[in-house]
């Protein structure tokens, strides 16, 4: 009987998971988690997780210029990260996309307000 941990067998899935993700996929999941590894962006996406918002605001909430707020919007905007629509002479960003909104969820379950890492759940 083969070694579960031997490079030649992998170990079996738990009941759900997918397979292995391509190379494609994992290039383009390292490139989305390099986007939101910047404090500002993910500022910025989290408060467009909870509701529109325009630059002006956003860049007032999260403490930047409205220039280098916008650099960051537009960089989350071509990585399909958020969305804008017009409103008159303003954009409006939105978050549609679910997996985002459940990424950037999960990320700020898993960690305290001390920024230390929350403990799991207990189960009930």
């Amino acid at each position: 009987m083969p070694n579960p941990s031997t490079p030649d067998s992998p170990p079996e899935r738990p009941p759900g998971r997918r397979s292995e993700p391509t190379p494609a996929q994992i290039m383009a999941g390292a490139e989305t988690f390099a986007l939101l590894a910047s404090p500002s962006r993910l500022h910025l996406v989290w408060l467009i997780t909870h509701g529109p918002y325009d630059v002006g605001s956003l860049a007032t909430r999260v403490g930047l210029s409205i220039a280098t707020t916008s650099q960051h919007l537009s960089k989350l905007r071509l990585a399909g990260v958020i969305t804008a629509r017009r409103d008159g002479r303003r954009h409006i960003y939105t978050v549609e996309d679910p997996h985002v909104l459940t990424l950037v969820e999960q990320i700020f379950e898993h960690i305290a307000p001390d920024g230390t890492l929350a403990p799991d759940p207990t189960p009930a």
